[in-house]
């Protein structure tokens, strides 16, 4: 199938203006992307938009989304697409998260699945685990986190020889405040999140590299003690980003 289009525009939702892109056909899936943004349409967007409605924001306080006042922690977030799936009437939508956005899916989910048909957890933050700990984004180099991004360090090297364009460097020190405003104490993860885990009442699948060095997968033990019904799939000679690394597996997985 040839390139799928995304459209360009603005939504309101809650006092805060927000950039989304969209594109395909089918039942909704919306995309909640990590710390790092999502300022471009990936591959996998568009294989998925073969199957899908695909929604993909960037978060209030990310890209060219605002910066409300009212954004204080992770819970508001998730306050705010819910919001979101409600504004666009959005139904039986797939919620697709990486990193921070499977953590703001989670707590999406606690609060509220009418909307939501199933989820499928990234390589999420979100919770503590017994024994294993999440590299320290805030303290590592910007250089060093791209690195440690992926398994294939050719597409480490291939995302630092793109050209920084002035607008591009604004946008990763916004990402970066916003990250640390919902993630920096404690790092990120909810102490409050475990407890509640048990009241998502729909799917999730769990897609994880094996060679995570941002999140490691150590962490999928813990998840699957408190989301017994998950189903776990790990990819192996894969990173932080599996959407971005194996584009084809992962697209399989979500549509299996």
């Amino acid at each position: 199938m040839g390139e799928m289009r995304f459209t360009d525009t603005h939504v309101e939702v809650d006092g805060c203006r927000t950039h989304l892109r969209r594109g395909g056909s089918g039942e909704p899936l919306l995309f909640l992307h990590g710390a790092s943004g999502a300022p471009v349409v990936m591959p996998f967007m568009e294989k998925l938009a073969q199957r899908f409605d695909v929604l993909v924001p960037e978060h209030p306080g990310y890209g060219l989304s605002d910066e409300p006042e009212w954004l204080e922690n992770i819970h508001d977030v998730a306050y705010f697409y819910l919001g979101f799936l409600k504004k666009l009437d959005l139904k039986n939508t797939l919620v697709v998260g990486s990193s921070m956005g499977g953590w703001i899916a989670m707590e999406m989910a606690v609060r509220d699945t009418s909307r939501i048909k199933s989820l499928v957890l990234v390589s999420p933050a979100g919770i503590a685990a017994p024994g294993v700990r999440p590299a320290d984004i805030f303290l590592m180099p910007p250089e060093e986190v791209v690195k440690n991004l992926f398994f294939d360090q050719k597409l480490a090297q291939a995302r630092l020889a793109e050209p920084v364009t002035p607008e591009a460097i604004d946008i990763a020190l916004k990402n970066r405040h916003t990250t640390a405003r919902l993630a920096w104490e404690p790092r990120l993860h909810d102490p409050f999140l475990p407890k509640w885990l048990h009241r998502i009442d729909v799917p999730v699948k769990i897609i994880w590299g094996r060679e995570d060095r941002i999140i490691p997968v150590g962490f999928v033990k813990e998840y699957q003690r408190l989301l017994p019904k998950a189903q776990v799939h790990i990819l192996e000679n894969t990173g932080h980003l599996p959407h971005a690394e194996k584009a084809d597996e992962f697209v399989e997985l979500v549509c299996r």
